[in-house]
């Protein structure tokens, strides 16, 4: 059995609608059956890539600010579960009356004990329930689809649906796996459960530096797409300053990984010099080997990822 969401040696390591197709469930909070026409895209502002999966349940990514909470509370939403490594924003979340839950999973799947945490979560918890990762579209409708099973919510048959009607990239096959592999489980045997529920779980150090790595890359690929020029949207990101963080993030990453196999140390000693070569272009603004800097950590990223993170739980 599959029992830890940390099985990497490398992870990032997250109005009513009837639109989800229930089983007959054993679990006491579920709805009525209804017809299932598949996940529905919500018209909201502020929450990236928003799908209703259940009359319950919504996936998306990281509410954008302030906005992002006050229209989630705005949706009925009580509790929001966060599926991502990053640290919950507790504190504003609380401002709009709404309970963080953070149950984070990886790419390569999702174990089969934090399924069944998930789906306590959402046949539990008070409210609407939001589920979500970075940016919405793999890990979230995944483990929204799961918990949804799991929790005797929507049929097994409509997980792969959610997934891809969400945008999940099928390079992500322990995710699929999970949403095909997905089954209701005993009503009894969640009742049984008894998870703590963190607002903000303790994620390793290694983890936590490939998800401050993964937000600074964001920031670059947006600088990136409009010419390594200011972005009026946001007068703080300043390229130079960024790759100087996702320098350090490398540095501090390569010290947590001295058990870690030589193969990922080089991958990331690349993605440091590229990084480096990044800067320097950056400050003395050389076009060409701004670009050539950027496919280079663009390229030891993807390669890292393949090798490291998103392989199938079930293939390590």
């Amino acid at each position: 059995m599959r029992t830890s969401w940390l099985s990497l040696p490398i992870l990032l390591a997250v109005a009513s609608s009837s639109c989800g197709q229930e089983a007959k469930p054993s679990a006491k909070g579920s709805d009525s059956a209804v017809p299932w026409q598949g996940p529905e895209k919500l018209k909201v502002e502020h929450l990236p890539n928003a799908y209703q999966i259940h009359r319950r349940v919504i996936s998306g990514g990281l509410p954008n600010r302030e906005d992002g909470f006050r229209e989630l509370a705005a949706l009925g939403v009580k509790t929001i579960i966060s599926v991502d490594g990053a640290k919950p924003d507790v504190v504003l979340a609380q401002k709009y009356g709404l309970r963080y839950v953070h149950l984070p999973h990886g790419y390569d799947g999702i174990p089969d004990g934090r399924a069944a945490e998930l789906a306590k979560a959402v046949r539990d918890l008070p409210g609407r329930i939001y589920i979500h990762c970075h940016h919405g579209k793999h890990r979230s409708p995944t483990a929204a689809a799961v918990a949804c099973v799991a929790a005797g919510m929507l049929d097994p048959t409509g997980a792969e649906t959610v997934l891809r009607t969400a945008g999940t990239n099928e390079g992500y096959r322990g995710l699929y796996l999970s949403a095909r592999e997905a089954r209701p489980l005993d009503g009894k045997l969640l009742d049984s459960l008894t998870p703590a529920f963190p607002a903000i779980a303790k994620v390793p150090p290694l983890a936590e530096s490939m998800v401050a790595i993964e937000h600074v890359h964001d920031h670059l690929k947006e600088i990136a797409a409009a010419g390594w020029k200011s972005l009026p949207e946001h007068p703080d990101l300043e390229a130079a300053h960024e790759a100087l963080l996702m320098r350090e993030h490398f540095t501090e990453l390569l010290r947590a990984s001295q058990s870690q196999p030589e193969k990922f140390q080089a991958l990331l000693r690349d993605g440091e010099a590229s990084v480096e070569e990044l800067e320097d272009a950056l400050r003395d603004f050389q076009p060409d080997k701004i670009t050539t800097a950027f496919e280079r950590i663009n390229k030891s990223c993807t390669d890292c990822h393949r090798e490291f993170r998103d392989k199938p739980l079930r293939e390590k």
